[in-house]
């Protein structure tokens, strides 16, 4: 009788999920694939692991809170968030289907008149951020996936402080789970006392509820920073130090960062305000919107993805900007799990002569994510793309040129969490001098990094080229 019971589990069981992700439209075949090997491998512990993570879904109520949000920013905005039309005036025909993509994803086009400027490295942003803050004469909006209790997050908590205590508005949301400890922490409420709005973007407060209702995995990787409506900061950088003392043995962490003003800032505006609206209810009405192009500026737009937009979003994006490309391309992250999209696209784009080169850590802090990346390297190089493994840290940096001429930068890695699971901010800019300034950041980081060779990577033992393909065969489901 037991056994009968047991056995009838276990096939009610491996039916029940097999059936479920079989009725699934939106998993890609290499995916269900993947979860088919999890559960036959492992049906107990990969049947609770699909209860926990299989699915990519924050709610209904989520989603339909995210629909109504966007309805009332183009409403009340839509002349600050650009139109297709200017895609066409502003964009070099070679880039404009990159653009265009970029515009469909949650209706940021590009507008004119932007200006940035590429920091030097973490100590010179802090100053010149803290500094901003320092100047701010109306509101301030932070919002960061890792918020530390160490100078640098410090650092920006006391700015915030200051700037409220004389009058300026002030808004810090961040991530439930990537900030935790600081939510928790005494200068968390220090703020509070002194004025600073708070928000936290998507709570664990209630586990079980999350559990239940959507997963804890998914969560809000933005880093943005407003400073009344002229000045934002986009890149890479969270508000914690370089050493970052959670993954210290890893650091430094190398980021990258663009201050820029002009008319991009609203748009980056808009999209904090609406993460800020949806964590907290609060309504348009309450924020004040402009925009101060500058004259002779570049034209930008932003770009905001996460669990509420369509998915494949992002990896549509990067194979379209990938696809454009015409000379060179160079492309930097901490994180390369990429589907097949983005894997095709860059051999396609080296076997039409593109120069692509590719930059990552040769020590990352996911083991995972290391096995899996490697696991692609003989295709890529065979392919012609260039490889770099970057020794100077953990290069966090996530950065894409194309041609001298085009350039993302924001939050984005090439990986299953940030194609899926992360609500992440970017900004796509055509600017020669900024391209130029990043690509020579891009040049620092290759000199810092040993190559990869095919020869080295055929001469891996046989061992942990099964170890990458193992891994790499459940990527889709990490």
């Amino acid at each position: 009788m037991t056994a009968a019971f047991l056995l009838t589990l276990h096939l009610l069981i491996i039916i029940g999920f097999t059936l479920r992700i079989l009725l699934r439209d939106d998993l890609s075949p290499q995916a269900r694939l993947a979860w088919f090997v999890v559960l036959t491998v492992l049906p107990y512990i990969g049947s609770v692991i699909y209860f926990l993570f299989g699915e990519i879904d924050v709610g209904n109520h989520a989603n339909k809170r995210h629909k109504e949000v966007f309805d009332k920013i183009r409403a009340k905005a839509s002349h600050l968030m650009g139109t297709p039309d200017d895609t066409e005036r502003l964009i070099d025909p070679l880039y404009r289907p990159a653009f265009r993509y970029s515009g469909s994803i949650n209706g940021f086009h590009p507008v004119a008149g932007s200006h940035a400027e590429l920091m030097d490295d973490a100590a010179a942003t802090n100053a010149r951020l803290i500094a901003d803050i320092d100047a701010a004469q109306s509101h301030v909006q932070v919002l960061y996936y890792i918020w530390l209790n160490d100078h640098t997050g410090t650092d920006i908590a006391h700015a915030l402080i200051r700037a409220a205590e004389r009058g300026v508005t002030c808004r810090a949301m961040a991530d439930g789970l990537g900030s935790r400890a600081f939510i928790k922490s005494p200068l968390w409420q220090q703020m509070k006392d002194a004025g600073v709005q708070l928000a936290v973007a998507l709570p664990l407060d209630n586990l079980f509820r999350t559990l239940l209702k959507s997963r804890v995995d998914l969560r809000n990787h933005r880093k943005i920073t407003v400073i009344d409506s002229k000045i934002t900061y986009c890149g890479s950088r969270n508000s914690a130090d370089p050493e970052f003392l959670v993954k210290a043995r890893y650091a430094p962490w190398v980021d990258i960062m663009l201050r820029f003003e002009g008319s991009v800032v609203a748009q980056n505006e808009l999209l904090f305000i609406s993460d800020w609206m949806q964590a907290t209810g609060e309504a348009l009405d309450g924020f004040s919107i402009t925009s101060s192009p500058i004259q002779y500026g570049f034209p930008a737009q932003v770009m905001g993805d996460g669990p509420t937009e369509r998915r494949g979003a992002t990896p549509q994006l990067f194979s379209a900007l990938i696809a454009c490309a015409q000379d060179s391309l160079t492309l930097s992250t901490p994180y390369f799990v990429p589907d097949a999209t983005v894997l095709e696209a860059l051999c396609s784009a080296a076997h039409r002569g593109v120069t692509v080169t590719l930059i990552f850590p040769k020590v990352n802090d996911s083991w995972i994510v290391a096995a899996a990346s490697r696991s692609y390297y003989h295709k890529l190089l065979s392919a012609g793309c260039e490889i770099h493994e970057f020794k100077g840290g953990l290069l966090h940096a996530k950065t894409l040129t194309i041609d001298g001429k085009v350039s993302l930068i924001g939050s984005s890695n090439l990986d299953i969490r940030s194609f899926d699971l992360n609500y992440e901010n970017n900004i796509l800019l055509q600017d020669r001098g900024v391209t130029g300034a990043v690509r020579d950041r891009q040049e620092d980081y290759i000199a810092q990094s040993d190559p990869v060779s095919l020869g080295l990577v055929a001469a891996w033992p046989w061992h942990r080229r099964i170890w990458n393909n193992v891994i790499a065969t459940i990527g889709p489901v990490l």
